[in-house]
């Protein structure tokens, strides 16, 4: 795990300006990728870094000669048009990257490399993203002990937990055609599902659209076919998190998943946030995994050791906020409808890399893995709809409105944001994750 270093500094401030305003996510600390370019523009799409309210384009800076060794073959991997070649240099080219903008970057620094820096910077109000990998093979997990209990109440009130959920991370493989860039607006989706009391499914628009508050992982370094990797060496093989939505049509959900698991409900759409914060990024934040008392079940050998449990989660502070028609149309801010945090989360991300490949399944830079729905222990944490409203017998209240919601309607947009803060550290933030629920298209 990513132990702490000059970079983490909270003293260290840019000559970035914005990148010390008050409650801004992306300090000198930060130094999140994403891939983008200027807006309405047909240049080619590159990697970039967040710093304050700009990007360092980073095609620009290679070609300015910025940074010298190792530092330069990372940035040149980082300034092709999708992070995959970057995400399978490693964690010493990713530390070079991170570590060269940071000397860059600080309020300290002088000199023609610098000078070079400043022309390389673009307004992140005249940037548009695409997704920041190609991704080959996305997985989304079921680690939420929280959320399972929830949900498994409203479809199993007398026994919520799968036996196997307190022994071991539990995902499938989702579609990964589907994963949008934030902002992508998408179609409420089709297909068949079984009213309560019929003898025979009805096909249609789904009645019970959903959003799923996740986190989202990007694997860096692949593992070999047949070739497990070990707890303790997970994250060498993680780059970084981001905000993941995992849009769910929970009534074509519960009506086709059993026995094979999600299909339909879960493939229509998957929506991510431009930026990757790195796992460096994030070290002051780590925080011991859940801790398990006994007569609980304990990980298996595989599943544990001792760095996992001191240091395995991540404090990640989240909210869910709605912004239905009528907000937009009176200018009013989403309706916060959920606040909760990732360390929650019974499984760590760790476990989940070497969960997936203790078989051999080889996972290759830019697969991106989902933490599942992340809800915390009281109602006010729920991490989607289907708990707020209690399986949609609770309408839930929009602030700001007075609008009640059961599941989304149409033209509701969901927006998703993450941070870390704790005095003693600076303020880490994951921007937005957002999408709109267009109607369903005509059949």
């Amino acid at each position: 795990m990513p132990t702490l270093n000059p970079t983490h500094d909270p003293q260290a401030t840019s000559w970035v300006a914005s990148a010390q305003a008050t409650g801004a996510d992306f300090p000198i600390q930060n130094l999140p990728l994403a891939v983008f370019r200027r807006a309405g523009s047909h240049a080619a799409f590159r990697g970039g870094v967040a710093i304050g309210d700009q990007i360092i384009d980073l095609a620009a800076a290679q070609a300015a000669g910025v940074l010298d060794g190792l530092g330069a073959q990372a940035l040149a991997a980082a300034a092709e048009p999708t992070l995959n070649h970057f995400f399978a240099e490693g964690p010493s080219a990713w530390r070079a990257l991170r570590h060269g903008l940071f000397d860059l970057l600080h309020s300290s620094a002088t000199g023609p490399k610098v000078d070079a820096l400043r022309t390389c910077l673009v307004a992140q109000f005249d940037a548009e993203f695409t997704l920041p990998a190609r991704v080959a093979n996305y997985t989304d997990f079921y680690t939420s002990i929280h959320h399972a209990s929830n949900v498994g109440k409203v479809i199993r009130p007398d026994d919520p937990l799968t036996p196997n959920f307190q022994w071991l991370p539990i995902a499938y493989h989702g579609r990964a055609s589907s994963v949008v860039m934030s902002g992508t607006a998408f179609h409420r989706p089709h297909g068949q599902a079984m009213p309560p009391g019929a003898k025979a499914p009805v096909y249609g628009a789904c009645a019970r659209l959903d959003y799923e508050l996740e986190m989202g992982f990007f694997i860096g370094t692949g593992n070999a076919l047949g070739e497990p990797v070990p707890l303790g060496e997970a994250e060498d093989h993680i780059f970084g998190m981001c905000l993941l939505n995992d849009w769910s049509a929970r009534d074509h959900q519960f009506w086709e998943m059993n026995p094979l698991g999600p299909f339909l409900g879960k493939n229509f759409c998957t929506s991510i946030s431009p930026w990757i914060v790195t796992m460096e990024a994030l070290a002051p934040y780590r925080v011991p995994a859940v801790e398990r008392p006994a007569p609980e079940p304990q990980p298996l050998a595989y599943l544990d050791g001792a760095a996992n449990r001191a240091a395995g989660g991540v404090d990640v502070q989240l909210t869910v906020g709605i912004e239905s028609a009528e907000h937009r149309a009176r200018g009013l801010a989403p309706a916060e409808v959920s606040r909760t945090n990732f360390h929650h989360q019974y499984w760590t991300i760790a476990q989940m890399v070497t969960q997936h490949t203790v078989g051999g399944c080889n996972l290759q830079p830019g697969d991106l893995l989902g933490t599942g729905t992340i809800s915390g222990p009281t109602p006010a944490e729920a991490g989607a709809m289907v708990e707020l409203s209690r399986g949609g017998t609770q309408p839930i209240t929009l602030a700001g409105t007075g609008e009640t919601r059961t599941f989304l309607q149409d033209g509701d947009t969901v927006v998703l944001r993450g941070w870390c803060e704790k005095p003693g550290a600076a303020r880490v933030g994951f921007g937005e994750c957002r999408g709109q629920v267009l109607p369903a298209r005509a059949r």
